[in-house]
């Protein structure tokens, strides 16, 4: 698969039109931290561990096309999971940023909602429908923080699977006693998600204005794929510096 054309096949599998409220929740729970080092390195072509991971997930994606959904979620989830968990305002200097899949996989850290929406698209575009696929906000009952995780429904009344990156097993949401779901949604909606309960749908995605930052950002990629991972690679220095790295971007 071409590079902008698996951009491109991301982005029509979750396109929407522009919106405008912020989520109330912010943050992630997270296992215990590891130290972790910026990047510093000042080639000005794409570096080799950098080749290595985004060759690695594309392939991931190549070879699942044609897996059961099984198998296609347990891959997934044991791939992404391998990406360092990073706070936002570490990693990208921000309180609350949503990544694209590409700046995770270059970048190689993100917290919850990175790592989710990262399970997410890989999963839409080794092509697990749409519908059978949510971002869902819990609260972590063990660290009493908000986090992120993708829930799979095989069929629309069915429980649903969790995918996290706290717990590396993917079971379903009632045997996450520890996981409290509050809302949860995809390209086509919002949904307000409680235990033991229908999920109440709420309308579209109007009010999610990071969703419509992060599928912006997408079509960036998409326009040159390869000038946006050089940059990223250089994702803790300011844009104005990565450039002079990157002279094709």
């Amino acid at each position: 698969m071409k590079a902008p054309t698996l951009i491109q096949h991301l982005l029509t599998l979750s396109r929407i039109t522009s919106l405008t409220l912020t989520l109330t929740l912010v943050g992630c729970a997270s296992l215990p931290n590891v130290d972790v080092q910026p990047q510093t390195s000042t080639h000005d072509t794409i570096k080799q561990t950098t080749k290595a991971r985004v060759q690695a997930w594309r392939q991931l994606i190549d070879k699942g096309l044609h897996w059961s959904d099984g198998k296609k979620l347990i891959s997934v989830n044991d791939f992404i999971n391998q990406v360092r968990f990073v706070d936002d305002i570490d990693h990208w200097g921000q309180q609350d940023y949503w990544a694209t899949p590409l700046q995770t996989i270059v970048s190689n850290g993100g917290d919850c909602e990175d790592i989710s929406i990262a399970k997410f698209f890989t999963l839409t575009a080794m092509g697990i429908e749409q519908e059978k696929l949510r971002l869902t906000y819990v609260k972590s009952l063990s660290t009493n923080k908000p986090h992120m995780v993708v829930s799979y429904f095989k069929t629309p009344r069915s429980m649903p699977l969790a995918l996290d990156n706290l717990n590396l097993s993917i079971l379903p949401a009632s045997q996450r006693s520890d996981l409290a779901p509050v809302y949860s949604f995809n390209g086509t909606g919002l949904w307000l998600t409680k235990r033991g309960q229908m999920d109440s749908y709420l309308g579209g995605t109007e009010r999610m204005s990071l969703w419509h930052k992060l599928l912006n950002q997408m079509n960036v990629e998409a326009a040159d794929e390869r000038a946006m991972i050089c940059l990223y690679q250089y994702y803790d220095l300011p844009k104005s510096t990565a450039k002079t790295f990157c002279p094709s971007s």
